[in-house]
């Protein structure tokens, strides 16, 4: 699993520095945005990832490992609004919201790495579309508890969900040779 460790440690870095330069250029724009609607940008992503798995014909240029990397982030971005809640207005310095960045982070690869424990690493072995449709069932199940009001019966709440969805898209892009370069 240490292989696995630094696979993923590479792929967050270049997440973590488009997050950052993001940051920058907009601002914390973003820290107005409802669950709902970062919940949706996760969604057109990752339907668009599997429009690009799908079709053979493309006509912008553009691949999935940079949809991977925004799943990854818009992820990062409503971890971090279910923590903090929602804005009126940016409210949020570049060091602030990294320091967040590397918490929900944090979290989110021990989870990866308790999981990975447990399940051995079975993801490896798993088709880069398989892992675009469990996102794409995460997010189904996100939408209903956000329809729901937040409330599940039995179920993980709305922040597991986005904390697998970071995991699968780091894994897609480890089996897609990111975590490689």
């Amino acid at each position: 699993m240490k292989n696995t460790s630094n696979e993923y440690d590479t792929v967050i870095a270049t997440c973590r520095a488009l997050f950052i330069n993001k940051m920058k250029d907009y601002g914390c724009a973003w820290r107005i945005l409802r669950l709902p609607s970062l919940t949706d940008q996760i969604y057109i992503k990752a339907q668009r990832i599997r429009s690009l798995q799908e079709n053979e014909v493309r006509k912008i240029d553009e691949d999935e490992a940079g949809e991977f990397i925004g799943i990854i982030n818009y992820s990062i971005m409503a971890l971090i609004q279910l923590e903090l809640g929602v804005a009126d207005q940016p409210d949020l310095e570049v060091a602030k919201a990294t320091e967040l960045y590397d918490a929900k982070i944090k979290l989110t690869k021990n989870l990866m790495e308790d999981k990975n424990h447990d399940y051995g690493e079975a993801w490896r072995e798993m088709r880069v579309s398989s892992l675009t449709d469990l996102i794409l069932q995460k997010l189904l199940r996100v939408k209903q508890i956000e329809d729901n009001k937040g409330k599940t019966l039995v179920s993980e709440g709305i922040d597991a969900n986005y904390q697998d969805m970071i995991n699968y898209s780091v894994f897609a892009l480890i089996l897609m040779g990111f975590g490689n370069k």
